[in-house]
Order: structure tokens, then C-alpha cells, then sequence
């Protein structure tokens, strides 16, 4: 009888060696030698495991590895050592071995066709979801910072708070912080700014004295926590005083694909700002993820993508019947609203028949539709609200039309797991004067700042367009957007932004959005129980601050 030759087994950080009839494994071999071990491990989280992460690699570097990585039967790990660390023309020793003499950004040119020979032989557009980067913009206008989240995949935004954050400091140059272009030169522009910077800050202490006078520290409450609340609350009742060009921060983590989008998006912009940044931003990520941002700007995509943006702008402008939304006179305030405008009368069917699918051998449109039984096996047990809702409620659709002030928009803008849109940012849909100013004595310098900010407003629409007249519009004032949203993403938005320590404003969009969905599919509506209905905290801060004090005491005594 023949012999049967020892059959191996690649598995992973071992070489696996077993015997015909046997059960136990004869030898076990490292995958890597101990010289091949030291090279790796400062790139890998572990090195005998089949789950680990990546570490010390620029983003250049894992988006060429992963391009290889899919087209080989190497582990990743091996693909690494053998085609990069110990590829000569890789440069991979300057780029990411150990600190070199060159400078980091000299590397990165000097590898850059070499990768670039990688991701064109074995990647595709898909390969640059692999590849991420984070980007910090600074000093850019709230309107510029709009556009930037308006990306809804691939790009997460983390943005300044109005909420923590006094937006009344000085920069450098002694001036209050908002968007100067060259755009904006009109002495309009820089007065009425000017003039609700500091109504702004001439209000903060006396309001922030004034709350912590009706809401005084109560026994046992942290002195951090006490003030940060009542500060809280003082900037949430002024922050409607804040021009749209008023100077924010933002940092994005992005993969490389979205980023490369929204580079062209920003080059495509009405407002010259934003074009700038394109320019900035694609500089930046040219230093780090230059094979995946390389065409963002290029002649022969980039380019043409943004210049057909602008000019698709420019005809829908002019097939409008209306004008734009900022073009409008005064006169035609409109209360806060929110309206459902379209639902799907078949919610309930779809979203039956799709928590079913997966588990049955039938047709989708053949599914039982024992309504009430099948919804309650599939929510009824939710015990909070990070219990996510199913997928299957994503069949049920709704679409939103919204007027209400540009801060609560600035808040809910950043969901992303539906479809929005807004019109322009103008003053004649009126303002909104926060209750809690009269009861503090600071109503009518508010209204005289946001009344004088109309007025420029109308100044710059003239002169400018109403593009640009945005910038000087306080976010006290409405605007209308719609939302087309999933009823999955009702759950979150609604249970998410309905809590007490909410912004009023926000919570009270969230509140009517839910009771709209209740109204037309209340059985569907039912099982959000943790969309909270009614009055938010007076001090909407406090509870919050509280346990984030609870927690710092519990990691004080771990340390100790």
C-alpha cells in the first residue's frame, strides 16, 4: 500500500504538521522566526492570533497592504514582511521602519510610486475605504462646517459645541472670531457681526449669574458640575445671538474614497470658502493618503465632477419659479413647524415581511403577516435605547418638512442614516426668542441684535446675493429642510434626542416628529418606549453633570 506523505496546514502564526490516523498534532511551527517576529510586532497588535489590528503604519502603506492582501493567499502579516518591509523599492524603511533622518512627508513622496504601482495592479476604487485619515479644520465658518458634515458615509465630523464652548473670544488680533473673507467686504457685514459678538458676550456672565441665583448648588452636588450645568444653560439660551459665519473647529475621520468626494463636493460649492478648503484639505491628505485623494482635483475627474455641481446649481436656480429662500423680503415669519408630508400606508406589511425573510423559504411578498405578533417577537423586549431596532424597520419610510432655527438644525443635521435637504439661510421666516431671556431681563438686547443682523441681511442680499448674506444671519432664525427618514432611524433620532438633558429646541423637533409617525402608525410608533415626551429638566445639564462626577469620583478612588 502506498504511503500517504504528513499533509500541512497553514494556520495563521503556526505551521500546523499532521499525520494520516492520527489526532494529535505532530509539530507546530512558528509561522515567523524570531528575526521576522522583532520586524513585525511593532506592526501588529499580535502575531499568533487570527483577529489584530494594525499599528504604526501610515495610511498609504495599509491601503496598498490590504489592495495586495485581496489578491493573495498570504496572511497579511506575511504579505507585509515579504512584499513591503523586505521590497527595496518599497522605502518602506523611511516611511514607516524605524525614525529616520528624512523627514516623515519627504518619505511619503519618495515611496509614493511604489504604492502607487501596488494599488493600480491589485486595488480598485474599493481599496480606498481601507485607507483612513484624520483632518482638523480650524477657523472655519459654521456655514463652512455644514457643508463639510453634509457628507453623510464615510466621513465622521466631531464638531465645537455651542454648549461648553464661549464662542466670544478674541483671536489673535483682538477681533471676534467670525468669517472675513474677501467675499464679505462690506462694512454691513462687519458691523452687525461686530454687534451680536458682543451683545453675546456682554450676556454671558450676567445670564450665567442669574441661573446659577434660581438654580443654587443643592447639597452634596460637585462645584465642577453645579457651574458647568449653569454655564450650559447660560450658552444655550444665547447661542441663537451667533452669526452662520461665526469661526468653529471641527476634526473628520474619513476613509480615503469619501474623502476624495467630498473634496470635489467642496470645489463644486457656491460659497468661496468652501472651495478654499477643498483646496486645503486635499493638500493635507496629499501628505498622507495621497493615492486615494489623487484625483479629488485632478483635469480629468475632479475638475469637471465640481464645474458640472456648479452648473447644475445654476439651472435648477433658474427653472425655480420662487426665488431663493434668502432673496425673500420680511414680513412672512413663519412659526416652528414640523409636517409629515409622505408616509408609506404599507409600513406595517413591509416591515412584517422583512423581520421574517431571513428566516423563511418564501418570497417577500408572501410572508404571514400576523402584524401584532410578529412586532412584538421583534421589539417588545427592548430594554433601552441602545438596543438598536431591527433592520427590518428601515421598510418604513416618511418624509419631513421642518421650519425651525438654524441651531437646531446645526444639531440635527448630523444624522446620517436618512436624506436631507435645506433651503437657503435667510430672515424672513423670523427668529426664535428663547422664553428663558425674558425671565432674566436680557429679551430686548437680544431682539435688538438679531433685528439689526436683519437688517444687514437685507443690505448684503442686494449687494452680495443671498449666498453670501448667510453669513451674517444669527442662528436664532428659521429655516426650512426636510428629512427622509426610516423608521429605524425615528427610533434613534427620536429616542437619542428627545432625553431631558436636550436642547429644548432639538428635543421639541424630535418630540412632533415622533408624534407625526404615532398619529399615521401608531402600532409601529408603540415600541419606542424610550422617546421621552415630556418636559425636559430646567437645568438640562444637571443629571448629566452629576454622573459624569459619579464617574470621575469612582476613577479617582481606582487610582488611589
Amino acid at each position: 500500500m502506498m504511503g500517504i506523505a504528513p499533509r500541512s496546514t497553514q494556520h495563521l502564526g503556526t505551521r500546523i504538521f499532521t499525520s494520516p490516523g492520527r489526532d494529535t498534532t505532530a509539530v507546530v511551527e512558528p509561522e515567523f522566526s524570531a528575526t521576522e517576529s522583532a520586524l513585525l510586532k511593532r506592526y501588529f497588535t499580535n502575531l499568533d492570533r487570527p483577529v489584530f489590528a494594525m499599528r504604526n503604519l501610515p495610511e498609504v502603506v495599509k491601503g496598498a497592504l490590504f489592495s495586495r492582501y485581496s489578491r493573495t493567499e498570504k496572511s497579511l502579516r506575511r504579505v507585509l514582511l515579504d512584499e513591503f518591509i523586505n521590497e527595496p523599492d518599497s522605502g518602506f524603511d523611511r516611511l514607516a521602519g524605524s525614525p529616520s533622518v528624512d523627514d516623515d512627508m519627504v518619505a511619503v513622496r519618495r515611496a509614493e510610486e511604489f504604492y502607487e504601482r501596488v494599488l493600480v495592479g491589485y486595488g480598485d476604487d474599493s481599496v480606498a475605504e481601507l485607507a483612513g485619515a484624520h483632518v482638523a479644520v480650524e477657523q472655519a465658518s459654521t456655514l463652512a462646517a455644514k457643508a463639510l458634515e453634509d457628507s453623510r458615509i464615510g466621513i465622521s465630523p466631531l464638531e465645537k459645541s455651542t454648549r461648553y464652548v464661549r464662542f466670544d473670544r478674541p483671536g489673535p488680533d483682538g477681533r471676534y472670531l467670525y468669517h472675513r473673507g474677501p467675499e464679505l467686504a462690506h462694512p454691513d457685514y462687519a458691523r452687525a457681526a461686530d454687534s451680536l459678538f458682543a451683545t453675546y458676550s456682554a450676556m454671558v456672565e450676567p445670564a450665567t449669574q442669574a441661573i446659577r441665583e434660581r438654580f443654587p448648588q443643592e447639597e452634596g452636588e460637585a462645584d465642577r458640575g453645579w457651574k458647568a450645568a449653569t454655564r450650559a444653560k447660560a450658552l444655550d439660551l444665547l447661542r441663537g445671538l451667533l452669526p452662520a459665519g461665526t469661526l468653529t473647529n471641527l476634526g473628520l475621520f474619513g476613509n480615503g474614497r469619501a474623502f476624495e468626494y467630498l473634496i470635489t463636493k467642496m470645489a463644486g460649492h457656491e460659497l468661496p470658502e468652501c472651495q478654499a478648503l477643498a483646496t486645503d484639505i486635499h493638500r493635507e491628505l496629499s501628505l498622507v493618503i495621497p493615492s486615494f485623494v489623487r484625483r479629488a482635483l485632478d483635469d480629468r475627474y475632479g475638475r469637471p465632477t465640481a464645474d458640472r455641481m456648479a452648473r447644475i446649481r445654476k439651472r435648477m436656480e433658474a427653472l425655480t419659479a420662487s426665488p431663493r429662500a434668502g432673496e425673500l423680503v420680511r414680513g412672512g415669519e413663519t412659526e416652528p413647524s414640523v409636517r409629515l408630508i409622505e408616509y408609506d400606508p404599507e409600513a406595517e406589511r413591509k416591515v412584517v415581511a422583512a423581520a421574517l425573510f431571513p428566516y423563511s423559504n418564501q418570497t417577500f411578498d408572501e410572508q404571514p403577516a400576523d402584524v401584532a405578533a410578529i412586532l412584538d417577537s421583534l421589539l417588545a423586549d427592548r430594554a433601552n435605547r441602545r438596543q438598536r431596532a431591527p433592520r427590518a424597520l428601515e421598510h418604513a419610510g416618511y418624509t419631513f418638512e421642518i421650519v425651525a432655527n438654524f441651531a437646531a438644525y446645526r444639531d440635527l443635521h448630523r444624522h446620517r442614516m436618512l436624506t436631507q435637504d435645506r433651503q437657503h439661510l435667510g430672515t424672513a421666516l423670523g427668529f426664535d426668542l428663547p422664553p428663558g431671556l425674558a425671565d432674566l431681563g436680557l429679551q430686548d438686547g437680544f431682539a435688538r441684535a438679531i433685528e439689526g443682523a436683519a437688517e444687514a441681511h437685507a443690505t448684503l442680499v442686494r449687494v452680495l446675493g443671498p449666498a453670501l448674506a448667510q453669513y451674517v444671519v444669527p442662528l436664532a432664525f428659521h429655516v426650512r429642510w426636510y428629512f427622509r427618514v426610516n423608521l429605524r432611524e425615528v427610533y434613534h433620532l427620536c429616542e437619542l434626542r428627545t432625553t431631558p438633558q436636550g436642547h429644548p429646541d432639538y428635543r421639541w423637533i424630535a418630540q412632533e416628529m415622533f408624534r407625526r409617525v404615532a398619529e399615521v402608525h401608531p402600532r409601529l410608533a408603540g415600541y419606542a418606549r424610550f422617546v421621552d415626551l415630556g418636559p425636559g429638566d430646567e437645568l438640562e445639564r444637571r443629571k448629566s453633570e452629576r454622573r459624569i462626577d459619579a464617574k470621575l469620583n469612582a476613577l479617582d478612588h481606582r487610582v488611589r
